[in-house]
């Protein structure tokens, strides 16, 4: 970082198309420099002229981020060595897939299927063995740091766009997963909205999003009224983070509880009954149906988490009972979405904190391993049948085209219009980028 900061100084538009890219500031610091609200609306007029600097919707607009946390092995998955000796090859067999030449594991024959719509990264490498920093580097874009706590994709795609549609711009499924798919130092008010509970229990109902009983349209009224005048009494006392957050959410609750479309979002009964089954109806199945639904009604990212990937014994065993669930459930989502006409215009994303050791450890399982790995990434402005990078004939590290994390992050921020190296304000009006360093990887837009 280190880059000089330019601060605005007046409202005149004229002076921000002069401000480089690195020294546009996001609301809060421009809030920060003097402007009043009434200033920032007076701005609004020369929102063409801001276009290259600030954020646009881009070829996506809403991203589904599929986390496997433990750390997927890449060997049984997406970068298989079968001409490896046994002791690194492993056990698993190979399915061929509509990639000419590239074969995935054996459990993904129906991934296999849709890989012409896929782009499979297989030189994803960081330095992070340890799981916390792994998934940091992977919800991030960043290495962990002592000094600061960084904001998730999420958070930062809920701070650039804001909601669509009265629903939150950021939801988790079924709960947040990890204290790095939060806020950081952003504020708490763009925090991801949790379901509460798994969509594929019974009786599945999104936590307080109807109105309690005895409580009808007028009462939800007045009490919302009532309220709105107790926090305008606290808030001209006391200036917080706490009670802004408290206020922001508050509002997105009322227009999730009164917006009968964004209600019926979380709502899987409304799905035929055939799909459901096309999707499996079981907790992958469930959830990436309603990661489908949500991005379809306008949410901006959705986070899912399945299974649990720290296989270090029994592996074959491991994969041969979690990952058919996830292949049935994933070659849906992307058929269903490119059905939908939605592929386009959504980025889908599967990763994991790290991979998994070249050679098969005593247990007949693999060990943490961050220096090589598989991200898989569909629709949204990346091409369709294309395999980026390459491991070793070992799956020891990158032979070929290494990407970083921040280079990952850097070409999904981009495919969403977010420019990775602007600067947001952390505490202390310290201006930090979205993403330090990465590059885009125009290799593998469309």
């Amino acid at each position: 970082m280190g880059h000089k900061n330019t601060r605005v100084s007046s409202c005149n538009p004229g002076h921000f198309r002069r401000l480089s890219r690195r020294g546009f500031l996001t609301v809060g610091a421009i809030a920060g420099a003097g402007l009043t609200l009434p200033d920032l609306f007076r701005l609004e007029s020369a929102q063409a002229d801001l276009k290259d600097y600030a954020n646009f919707e881009g070829t996506a607009k809403s991203l589904i981020h599929i986390y496997l946390p433990g750390g997927m092995a890449h060997q049984e998955s997406f970068d298989p060595k079968p001409y490896a000796p046994i002791e690194y090859r492993g056990e698993m067999k190979q399915v061929k897939t509509k990639i000419e030449g590239k074969l995935f594991g054996e459990t993904l024959a129906k991934t296999a299927q849709v890989a012409d719509k896929l782009t499979i990264i297989n030189s994803m490498s960081h330095g992070e063995a340890a799981h916390e920093r792994g998934t940091h580097n992977m919800y991030t874009g960043y290495r962990p740091s002592p000094a600061l706590k960084f904001p998730s994709i999420g958070t930062i795609i809920s701070h650039q766009f804001g909601p669509r549609n009265n629903l939150p711009p950021y939801v988790c499924i079924p709960n947040q997963p990890n204290e790095f798919a939060g806020t950081g130092y952003l504020s708490s008010s763009f925090a991801p909205f949790s379901l509460g509970s798994d969509p594929a229990s019974g009786g599945f109902k999104v936590r307080d999003l109807n109105m309690s009983a005895g409580i009808d349209e007028s009462r939800f009224a007045t009490r919302r009224s009532a309220l709105e005048a107790v926090n305008s009494h606290f808030q001209s006392l006391e200036k917080s983070d706490k009670l802004s957050a408290m206020d922001t959410f508050y509002q997105r609750a009322y227009s999730l509880i009164s917006s009968p479309q964004a209600r019926e979002a979380f709502d899987l009964n409304k799905e035929d009954a055939k799909l459901r089954d096309a999707y499996g109806r079981n907790t992958a199945g469930a959830r990436m149906l309603m990661a489908r639904r949500l991005v379809e009604a306008g949410v901006r990212l959705v986070n899912l988490t399945y299974g649990g990937w720290d296989m270090h014994g029994r592996i074959v065993a491991g994969f041969k009972s979690q990952m058919p669930p996830f292949d049935q459930a994933f070659s849906q989502l992307i058929t269903d979405l490119d059905q939908r006409g939605l592929l386009d215009s959504t980025i889908v994303m599967v990763s994991s904190e790290f991979g998994r050791t070249p050679k098969m450890n005593k247990d007949a399982g693999r060990d943490h391993w961050p220096k090589v790995f598989s991200v898989v990434l569909a629709g949204g402005g990346v091409k369709r049948g294309y395999v980026h990078g390459a491991s070793d004939a070992t799956a020891t590290e990158p032979e070929r085209d290494a990407v970083g994390c921040e280079d990952l992050f850097s070409t999904v921020y981009y495919t969403m219009g977010i420019i990775s190296d602007k600067e947001i304000m952390a505490p202390g009006d310290r201006p930090i980028e979205i993403v330090n360093g990465g590059k885009v990887i125009k290799d593998v837009l469309a």
